[in-house]
């Protein structure tokens, strides 16, 4: 005798959550990237495409060009996730600029001046003392908005500019290079190991500024992906970010975790500050009154990567390959100025993977969820 059993089909969605994030971020992505070709059609149409391509492709052009591309990836990643954990707990960590800068003070001071410690200490050194100082920054904002309840966004700012000047001060009457109106290089054994990337991207004597600190990123967001979906330290801090009502009912601490919050956030932006200025590059912190650029470049990045710790990688590559492409452009004659409107124009679309992101949720809920 033959049986028919019931068979349950499975219903199939072709909008899940993670399709419609990456969905939202391609769309973004490539939106900013038309916006950039309109401009060059406008700016030179005999050579748009020509330039277009170079930012498609300048990135791997060459194994020093990869090798650039890692280099400036490292510290927006790290302000990337600055933003990102803060946002995942429902918090706005404007504030990335000045907690990258005084972070930044701290290695280089320590670079500058603990030429005693030996060995790897001095380089791990710095780095301990930007985490310090840059945590030690953002807990400020932190504790204003736990105890007094100000607002997140109104204290960063605040804090932004106050970390901007201090350091400032403190470099002209510690550590100044007045012959390049900046801080004084850090000493040999404070810069990250190459590990020996400088062997590898590299044009003959021309050497990319790659380090060990791409490294270091990747393995901070990895950490911050552990901490967030693994641990119940970080369900607590997602829960007062969701619903603090809820979470202070379920009996979770909500100051302490608003703090804390702002503190780690604060601690991977001064990481990101030390991996920038102990590169090996040369460079040094310029006294000049302008918030540092990579503390809001932290912004696009962490919303193209969906404040994803593992989608921020990606999308801090992305956006340090398409400078590194945008800095060939001027082979065909584009002024920098153009330059820089391009690289402004996508990254200020990348906000816009949030609106598709809602726009695609939206779809789903109005179509029963059976896209």
């Amino acid at each position: 005798m033959k049986i028919n059993l019931p068979i349950k089909l499975k219903q199939t969605t072709l909008l899940t959550p993670s399709s419609i994030n990456v969905l939202s971020s391609v769309t973004a992505i490539l939106t900013g990237l038309l916006a950039g070709l309109v401009i060059l059609l406008l700016s030179n149409a005999s050579q748009a495409f020509s330039g277009f391509w170079e930012i498609l492709s300048g990135g791997f052009s060459s194994m020093k060009n990869v090798g650039q591309v890692f280099y400036f990836a490292t510290p927006i990643i790290l302000t990337g996730l600055s933003v990102g954990f803060a946002s995942r707990t429902g918090l706005f960590n404007i504030g990335a600029a000045g907690q990258f800068i005084v972070g930044a003070y701290a290695a280089v001071l320590v670079g500058v001046k603990c030429g005693f410690l030996p060995g790897h200490l001095h380089w791990i050194a710095a780095l301990i003392a930007a985490i310090l100082a840059g945590a030690l920054w953002g807990t400020i904002p932190g504790f204003f908005k736990a105890i007094f309840n100000v607002n997140e966004v109104i204290a960063c700012i605040m804090t932004n500019y106050i970390g901007t000047y201090l350091v400032n001060h403190l470099i002209t009457k510690i550590n100044f290079d007045s012959l390049r109106n900046q801080s004084m290089r850090v000493m040999d054994t404070a810069n990250l190991p190459k590990m020996g990337m400088d062997k590898v991207f590299r044009d003959g004597f021309n050497v990319s500024s790659a380090n060990s600190g791409i490294f270091v990123a990747i393995l901070f967001a990895v950490l911050i992906y552990f901490v967030l979906e693994k641990t119940t330290f970080g369900y607590e801090l997602k829960a007062c970010g969701f619903n603090r009502e809820a979470a202070r009912y379920a009996g979770i601490n909500e100051k302490k975790s608003i703090i804390l919050s702002m503190t780690i956030a604060g601690a991977l932006a001064g990481l990101g500050g030390a991996l920038l200025y102990l590169a090996g590059s040369g460079k040094g912190i310029t006294v000049v009154d302008v918030l540092a650029q990579e503390g809001f470049n932290g912004i696009p990045v962490a919303l193209l990567g969906l404040n994803n710790p593992i989608g921020i990688i990606f999308s801090g590559l992305l956006i340090a390959y398409l400078n590194v492409g945008g800095f060939n452009m001027q082979l065909y004659s584009f002024a920098p100025q153009v330059i820089e409107i391009i690289i402004g124009v996508i990254i200020y679309f990348s906000a816009f993977a949030l609106l598709v992101k809602n726009f695609f949720n939206s779809l789903k809920k109005r179509m029963g969820g059976e896209i």
